[in-house]
Parts: C-alpha cells; sequence; structure tokens
C-alpha cells in the first residue's frame, strides 16, 4: 500500500509538472465532451473514444477531440457520430496500478458504448479509440467483446498504450491488422512503466494519421 501510495503521488506529480502542449489543430467545433451516439444519433460512422487520466469530458483534449475532428473533415459531418467514454469511468489515476491497468467498471463502461451502437445504430460502422488508461479501457473491453458486435468494430487506435508491453503490442482477441498502436519515441508507459514524460502528452499531433488508419478499415 505504502508502495503503490508512493507510485500514484509521483505519477500525480509528473503530470502536474509537464505542461499539456495546446495543439494547433484544435478549433472551435471540438469539445472535451461528445454524446453523439447516447443522443440518438445513428450514423454511418461512430466513433468511441476513451480519454486518459485526468482528462476533463468524457473525449479528453489531447487526442480525442482531434481525431473525431479529422474523421467529420474527411467523412463528412453528417457521417460520424462521435461518443466518449462516461461514467463509470472517471478515469482516475488509481486506477492504472491495477491488475488491468484500470478497473472492470471502467472496461464495462466501454463496452455499454459498444452494446449501445450494436443495439440502437446496428448498420453503423463502429471505430474506437484510446489515450493512455483509455487504451487499457478499450483493449480490456474490446478482447471481451461478444463476437457479434467485436465484428461491428472496424479499426481501433491506442495511443500511448498502458498495456503495450503487457499485451504485446495488440489487443488480445483482436485482428492485428485493424489495431493502431502509436507510440512515441520516449513515452516510458509503452515500454510498461506508469512513468510519465513530457512524450506522453504529444499524440494530439498523431490525431490525422489515426484518424485515416480508422477511415481505412472501413473498407
Amino acid at each position: 500500500m505504502k508502495f503503490q501510495s508512493l507510485a500514484i503521488a509521483t505519477f500525480i506529480g509528473v503530470i502536474t509538472a509537464t505542461p499539456v502542449p495546446r495543439n494547433p489543430t484544435l478549433d472551435a467545433r471540438q469539445s472535451d465532451t461528445s454524446d453523439e451516439l447516447v443522443d440518438g444519433a445513428c450514423k454511418t460512422v461512430t466513433f468511441i473514444f476513451a480519454r486518459g487520466s485526468l482528462e476533463s469530458g468524457n473525449m479528453g483534449t489531447l487526442v480525442g477531440p482531434q481525431t473525431c475532428s479529422d474523421l467529420k473533415t474527411t467523412l463528412g459531418d453528417d457521417q460520424v457520430a462521435c461518443q466518449g467514454v462516461g461514467s463509470p469511468y472517471n478515469a482516475t489515476l488509481a486506477d492504472n496500478f491495477l491488475p488491468q491497468n484500470t478497473s472492470p467498471a471502467d472496461i464495462g463502461a466501454a463496452t455499454t458504448m459498444f452494446d449501445l451502437a450494436n443495439s440502437q445504430c446496428p448498420d453503423t460502422k463502429v471505430v474506437a479509440g484510446g489515450y493512455s488508461q483509455g487504451s487499457a479501457v478499450m483493449d480490456g473491453s474490446i478482447q471481451a467483446l461478444p463476437a457479434a458486435i467485436q465484428a461491428q468494430v472496424k479499426g481501433v487506435v491506442l495511443f500511448g498504450f498502458t498495456r503495450n508491453l503487457q499485451d504485446g503490442g495488440r489487443i488480445p482477441n483482436y485482428p492485428t491488422d485493424q489495431t493502431d498502436v502509436f507510440c512515441a519515441d520516449g513515452d516510458l508507459v509503452c515500454d510498461g512503466t506508469l512513468i510519465i514524460t513530457a512524450a506522453h502528452l504529444t499524440y494530439g499531433a498523431d490525431a490525422p494519421a489515426a484518424a485515416a488508419f480508422l477511415i481505412s478499415t472501413l473498407g
């Protein structure tokens, strides 16, 4: 318990001491919250995203909204519904130290969104993403989805994948050619640690490449 408390304190200290870079592509239409699926929108494509620890809203600010915006720019606003993973996923730091690098409840929150997309919008093509702890949320959820729901998930992007080492750079039980893992040089999270360096906060720059990959999986 003392070790975990010290590790959490260190984790917080590094995050608060490292400035989050402002992404120049962030524009007025982007928000840290998006509930288009929950609000009833059935679009050709549904993007489900899990934010990183301590990020605001249900999409975060560092890379989720940017990826959503890039999808809409390419495919059209009327073709893409963006949905963040919300409560009970509260993106708390302590859950990073659990065996799955997040909690079962957090994973369940993502699964609820995949279930909703399948039941409410059976014809939508689902793509997904997660950043930092959110990447572990997606990893835990997608690998355990029932086959019919998992088949609806056409592509996944993971930024600063906290289970990159443990899971061999992939989501178990999910096609590797439908997964793109973004791990910046110097991001020690991708090496199986929970040490946050400045590199872990740079993934906004990868949003265009991530959106392009997701679009390529749609067929």
